[in-house]
C-alpha cells in the first residue's frame, strides 16, 4: 500500500472521527490501568459494566488494597479470568504504592513492570492518558491492518513496527483508536461490512463483498 492510499485512509477516519477513544469508561490514568487490566480477552462493555459498581468503592490502588483480593473477586467475577486478573491487580497496586508513589508510571519500562501489563496495555495507557504516539496492536488492529493491506505482519510486534513507519506522524496519535473502531464495527472478522465502509475503495482485502 503506498504512502497516498495509507494517507487517504487516515484522512477518512479523521474526517469520520475527529477525537477518538478509548470505549471503557474511566476517569484518571489508574481506572484506566485497570480497566486494560481487565479487558484482556474480554469486551469493553462487560468491563465496563464491572467497573461502574467497583470504581465508586475502590479506584485508588490503597482502597483496592483494603478492598483486598477475595472482595474484588466479587466485583469482576462476571469477567474472564478474572481470579489470575484479580491477583494480578492486587500486585499492581502494592507495587505503584511502593515504587510510584501511587501514580502509573508514564514509560513503557515501568508500566511493564507491573502484574498483567505488558505491552499491549502499556501501549493503551502510554497513548490514552499521555498522548503518546504509540499503537496497542489488539485482535482488531492486527486483523484490519493485515487484511486491508496497511501492515502485514504475523505476530503483534511486527504489525505495530510496521503501523508505527507508515502511518504518517500527524495521524500516529489517534490512529490506534479509529483501527479499533473500524476492526469492531465495520471490518469485523466474520463478516466485513464493505457495503457500508468509509475505505472501500482503498482496501487491499481480495475478498471483499462490494465492486469498487
Amino acid at each position: 500500500m503506498n504512502k497516498q492510499t495509507i494517507r487517504a485512509i487516515f484522512s477518512r477516519f479523521q474526517a469520520a472521527n475527529t477525537s477518538p477513544t478509548t470505549e471503557l469508561i474511566y476517569q484518571n490514568p489508574f481506572e484506566l490501568l485497570i480497566s486494560v487490566i481487565l479487558s484482556a480477552q474480554a469486551t469493553d462493555i462487560s468491563v465496563n459494566k464491572a467497573t461502574a459498581k467497583l470504581f465508586p468503592v475502590a479506584n485508588t490502588p490503597e482502597k483496592i488494597l483494603r478492598l483486598g483480593e477475595t472482595q474484588l473477586k466479587e466485583y469482576i467475577k462476571t469477567i474472564g479470568l478474572f481470579n489470575s486478573k484479580a491477583a494480578n491487580i492486587i500486585k499492581t497496586c502494592q507495587l505503584l504504592i511502593t515504587e510510584y508513589d501511587s501514580n502509573v508510571p508514564e514509560t513503557r519500562e515501568a508500566l511493564e513492570t507491573l502484574p498483567g501489563v505488558g505491552r499491549k496495555t502499556a501501549n493503551v495507557i502510554l497513548n490514552t492518558c499521555f498522548g503518546q504516539p504509540t499503537i496497542a496492536v489488539d485482535t482488531h488492529i492486527f486483523r484490519v491492518a493485515n487484511r486491508i493491506g496497511l501492515a502485514k505482519g504475523t505476530t503483534p510486534l511486527a504489525v505495530e513496527t510496521q503501523l508505527l513507519k507508515v502511518i504518517p506522524a500527524e495521524f500516529l496519535h489517534d490512529a490506534h483508536h479509529w483501527l479499533i473502531l473500524h476492526g469492531r464495527y465495520t471490518c469485523m472478522a466474520r463478516k466485513p461490512h464493505c457495503a457500508t465502509c468509509l475505505i472501500n475503495d482503498l482496501c487491499e482485502y481480495p475478498f471483499k463483498t462490494v465492486t469498487c
